[in-house]
């Protein structure tokens, strides 16, 4: 597939990604309260997909899989437009539906019905399928409860089977719940996704994100969607809104002032937090970390260093400090716990970022963390905090198992920031930032097995740092870390072989113009097509 083909990314700043029980409330809602006509709604989906199709797929016979409800409706539209511009295309009537439907406007499309009781159905079925160059898959949308019924689980595993050139999947993919990404079932595997209006958010949560191939969402016609309950991707549209501007006239205090809490064990993560900060555009960053630290963080000639076991030179550090970021390297000691401890009683109204060893030491209770008595700093308080676990380190600080956060990776980061008043940075595939008042930002990088290295965690803390200290909240310093660090990877292009200090290096690269600025990022799998239907 040519990515030039497709059609103009993300045209606004603002991308919703809503559950399937949000879709469907909206559905009724713009059906009920604004007056648009449910037939227009299925008319435009069907015709915008047929326009994505054709633009993609331009050759060879369509066949439609076409199940009982609306999303067979969309599929049947599509098939009618492909057909008037003279596409040759058939279809296959999963369940209930007459072979003489209303939405064909007279059209005498090719149509035959799957009948499951028939002596080799599945067979049949997918010799019906190979010649096609593109498999439509309208056959249960995102409403999709539990496990697909025996009739439909047969006709996506002999679609699947039959393996045509390409499967477009009208909303969601067959089987995938649109709510939570899980496949309880049999479902289809598409290379193309057409989601109408927004992306669901199963469709962007693993293991239903694997059958989705690429998502591209189209306008049909809805009211706008407005509602602040629903999950909101990360686009460079959004990002380019938050990124802070620096005036023409300051100095380095004034753009922001981040200390860096670090250990000295592992120094490098010190280093690669600095250097992250500088690139992201604070004007002064502290490095506090032990003295045999020093040699290593000279690397960074541009920070200044602070002797961690020096109590007052500490204070001194995190007063002269807009923002602090705490835990790369530190260790789990008893001295990295009392140094985070002094820290976190000392912040005053100061926001921070923890991350890494810190999070073991507050999932173990230190300054009154998840894991202590809450008789501590913690957490709480003025300015702001962002908190950054992987899954198992969510899980430890939940008292969970992995599983059980992976199983409820949303739900869990939800609760998470809810619970203790912090923005929470759930990392993963992808990663998604919760903050207390249910608001959710989801990441549309997908890097997350080339991230997989040892030092992008220290990266990403030193990011959102630097954005915490340039005065953004704590949920957008979050997701436009995401961005910046996730655009800087996704530039780099070097797969399993990229290293936290190219990600640095790109950054630059990712904050142009053509990163965050006028014209968004090429995007892995989530385009926006705000055009309505020719």
């Amino acid at each position: 597939m040519d990515p030039d083909s497709l059609p103009r990314r993300f045209g606004n700043a603002v991308v919703r990604a809503p559950t399937a029980a949000q879709a469907a409330r909206y559905d009724r809602i713009s059906i009920d309260e604004h007056g648009v006509p449910e037939a227009a709604l299925m008319e435009n989906a069907g015709r915008q997909a047929a326009l994505i199709i054709d633009r993609l797929f331009p050759e060879g016979p369509v066949v439609a899989l076409v199940g009982s409800g609306n999303n067979g409706g969309d599929a049947l539209v599509c098939l009618r437009a492909l057909a008037a511009w003279g596409r040759r295309v058939s279809a296959v009537l999963v369940g209930n539906r007459p072979e003489a439907d209303p939405v064909l406007h007279g059209w005498d499309l090719s149509a035959s019905v799957f009948d499951p009781e028939q002596p080799d159905a599945g067979g049949v079925l997918g010799r019906r399928l190979e010649g096609a160059a593109v498999l439509v898959d309208g056959l249960l949308g995102t409403g999709i409860r539990g496990a697909p019924r025996p009739m439909q689980a047969g006709a996506i595993r002999a679609a699947n089977r039959a393996a045509p050139r390409a499967v477009v999947a009208l909303d969601a993919p067959s089987g995938v719940d649109g709510t939570s990404g899980g496949v309880p079932g049999a479902a289809i595997r598409a290379d193309v996704t057409i989601a109408f209006g927004w992306p669901k958010l199963g469709t962007l949560l693993y293991p239903g994100r694997q059958h989705c191939g690429r998502i591209v969402a189209v306008e049909i016609g809805f009211p706008p969607g407005d509602d602040e309950t629903w999950a909101q991707l990360i686009t460079p549209g959004w990002a380019r809104e938050v990124l802070p501007r620096r005036p023409p006239v300051t100095h380095k205090n004034a753009v922001g002032a981040i200390a860096i809490l670090a250990g000295s064990a592992m120094p490098g993560a010190a280093v690669l937090a600095a250097r992250t900060a500088f690139r992201c555009g604070a004007g002064l960053v502290r490095v506090c970390a032990a003295l045999p630290a020093r040699e290593v963080v000279a690397e960074v000639p541009e920070a200044i260093f602070v002797d961690a076991r020096d109590r007052d030179a500490l204070g001194a550090a995190i007063e002269q400090s807009h923002a602090l970021a705490l835990g790369p390297g530190i260790g789990t000691d008893g001295e990295a716990a009392a140094q985070l401890e002094t820290v976190l009683g000392a912040r005053a109204d100061r926001p921070a970022v923890i991350d890494a060893d810190a999070l073991t030491l507050l999932a173990r209770g230190a300054g009154g963390g998840p894991g202590g008595a809450d008789d501590g700093p913690g957490m709480a308080g003025a300015g702001g905090i962002v908190v950054t676990p992987h899954p198992g380190e969510m899980a430890r600080l939940v008292t969970a198992t992995t599983t059980d956060v992976q199983e409820d990776r949303v739900g869990t980061a939800r609760r998470f920031a809810a619970s203790h008043g912090v923005a929470t940075l759930l990392k993963g595939a992808p990663s998604l930032v919760a903050e207390p008042g249910g608001g959710l930002l989801v990441s549309t990088h997908e890097t997350p097995s080339a991230l997989a290295v040892a030092g992008m965690g220290d990266v990403l803390t030193g990011a959102i740092g630097a954005y915490l200290a340039q005065g953004l909240d704590p949920f957008a310093a979050a997701g436009l870390a995401l961005h910046v660090t996730g655009a800087a990877a996704s530039r780099d292009g070097r797969g399993a072989s990229l290293m936290p200090s190219d990600v640095i290096e790109a950054i630059p690269a990712a904050l142009s113009p053509t990163g965050c600025g006028r014209t968004a990022l090429p995007f892995p799998f989530v385009t926006f097509d705000q055009r309505q239907p020719a």
